[in-house]
């Protein structure tokens, strides 16, 4: 027996994406700020570093700026004599911005049974690749870093072996050096971006507390997972192993990075509705949705950043990333 359909629900479902303006200012606004939602996460390694803004018009560089540090004044003053001002001696430092992105493509049919759940599922999709994408970048960044600590009083990188592993006394020697350095700390605490192999092996020791022991849910960082020695843990897959299992345990003080931030068209969520791509998409057969990100990220001063590399007690399973 044949049914019959109201075709008409179906075009009302295809509103919001093949009108002529695309989503409505509303839809545009909930799935932009989604799609940042989901890649927020993933963005460990920008959390502590100086945020800047990408400004509209302004070219391909942005500048980021650092002051010199003022001189001890140890001449008194003379009575009734002003000395001379002093001046700040700032230097800059000049990154060129690229440009990164993807999208999904999204036929009519499967627009036609359910428009939202797809469109929310690959917004969340193309949120954790965007969040990775640029997570990485950042990484990269870091870890390549001059000041670098080898685990188990290793002299190079191909030294570690599997009693190589990170050790409390590695910490202290990273906090020593950052603290030699003048280095300021962030809220009150040096920053250890750390992998769960390499948490696994440090959180044995009895000095490890716990984030729950020590904060409130609203004052943790994301992804941390606890202190010790004064160093604040966050915890990512994303932190960088090399070559032959080495892991990067990287410890930062304030002020040691500047990064892009996602917000202000650093991060743009793009939909193209059934058919606008015109004679190309003649029989409005394809939707899109899509990320485009404007990235750059640069160490500021080395002397505020260590590197701690190690083996961990899973370095035979693992790959480089």
């Amino acid at each position: 027996m044949l049914k019959q359909y109201n075709l008409q629900l179906f075009a009302e479902m295809n509103t919001n994406l093949t009108s002529s303006a695309g989503l409505t200012d509303e839809m545009k606004t909930y799935y932009s700020d989604y799609l940042i939602d989901n890649a927020t996460p993933k963005l460990v390694h920008d959390q502590f570093g100086q945020k800047h803004p990408i400004p509209k018009n302004g070219g391909k560089t942005i500048e980021f700026r650092k002051y010199s540090p003022l001189p001890k004044l140890l001449e008194p003053l003379r009575e009734g004599v002003t000395p001379d001002g002093q001046s700040l001696n700032m230097s800059t430092i000049e990154s060129t911005v690229a440009q990164y992105g993807g999208y999904i493509t999204l036929s009519d049919m499967l627009l036609l049974t359910a428009i939202d759940n797809n469109l929310v599922q690959a917004t969340k999709l193309l949120g954790a690749q965007a969040g990775a994408t640029l997570d990485t970048i950042t990484r990269e960044v870091l870890n390549g870093g001059t000041n670098v600590i080898f685990c188990g009083d290793k002299e190079a990188r191909e030294d570690l072996d599997s009693s190589s592993l990170l050790t409390v006394d590695d910490v202290k020697k990273a906090v020593r050096l950052l603290k030699t350095q003048n280095a300021e700390q962030i809220n009150g605490a040096w920053v250890g971006i750390i992998h769960p192999d390499i948490a696994y092996d440090l959180t044995n020791d009895p000095l490890w507390k716990d984030v729950k022991t020590y904060s409130g849910p609203s004052d943790i960082y994301e992804g941390e997972i606890g202190k010790i020695f004064g160093v604040r843990f966050v915890e990512t897959t994303e932190a960088k192993i090399f070559e032959g299992g080495v892991y990067s345990t990287l410890i930062l003080g304030d002020n040691a990075y500047g990064v892009t931030e996602i917000s202000g068209g650093g991060l743009e969520h793009i939909v193209k509705q059934l058919g606008s791509a015109g004679t190309a998409d003649a029989l409005n057969q394809r939707a899109t949705a899509g990320w485009k990100a404007t990235k750059t990220a640069e160490r500021l001063v080395e002397n505020y950043m260590v590197r701690i590399e190690s083996k961990s007690t899973f370095s035979d399973k693992t790959v480089a990333n």
